[in-house]
């Protein structure tokens, strides 16, 4: 009967002591040590044509936002506005990786809200969005002409996003 009481208290002890550490840990995403690093090397296959899209073909642009979407994911078609509108920027590229989406599905997104994207590659297996440690799409990278991460947006471009994607590339 003792052998019981000490086990199950050590149990319980266990338990709450797990509970405490979630409780404390922060749940919340944190993206702020990403700025100011270079992406990593990669190597994606175009979703239109046959051809592979390097972080070669980004160095140069004087910006180039890296944009994760699929055309089953509702929050990208609420973002669709803003990338479009981004997209007359002559100081923006914009690189959209389709992610775990068809492909047929992705060019009918496409076709029916316009594209905004100077890049298109094709994640479909989610292998590439590790990479740019993506959790979920949409989910946005600001890079400059070398490189450099300079804010990271999760979730779908909003309004304010937007305002400050405009005012960084004014900076320059």
């Amino acid at each position: 009967m003792r052998t019981k009481i000490v086990l199950s208290f050590t149990f319980f002890s266990f338990v709450l002591f797990v509970l405490y550490l979630s409780l404390n840990n922060s749940s919340q995403y944190e993206t702020q040590s990403l700025i100011g690093n270079k992406i990593s090397s990669f190597k994606l296959k175009s979703l239109i044509i046959n051809k592979s899209i390097t972080n070669e073909d980004l160095i140069g642009n004087d910006f180039t936002l890296i944009n994760f979407w699929a055309s089953w994911c509702n929050p990208c078609r609420v973002e669709h506005k803003y990338l479009l509108s981004l997209s007359k920027n002559q100081k923006l590229k914009i690189l959209g990786i389709n992610f775990k989406d068809k492909k047929n599905n992705a060019l009918s997104f496409l076709e029916e809200l316009g594209d905004p994207y100077n890049y298109i590659a094709e994640d479909p297996d989610g292998k590439a969005s590790v990479i740019f440690g993506i959790y979920g799409i949409p989910e946005s990278i600001l890079i400059d002409k070398d490189s450099k991460i300079i804010r990271k947006f999760i979730g779908p471009i909003s309004k304010d996003d937007y305002k400050i994607i405009i005012k960084k590339l004014n900076e320059k």
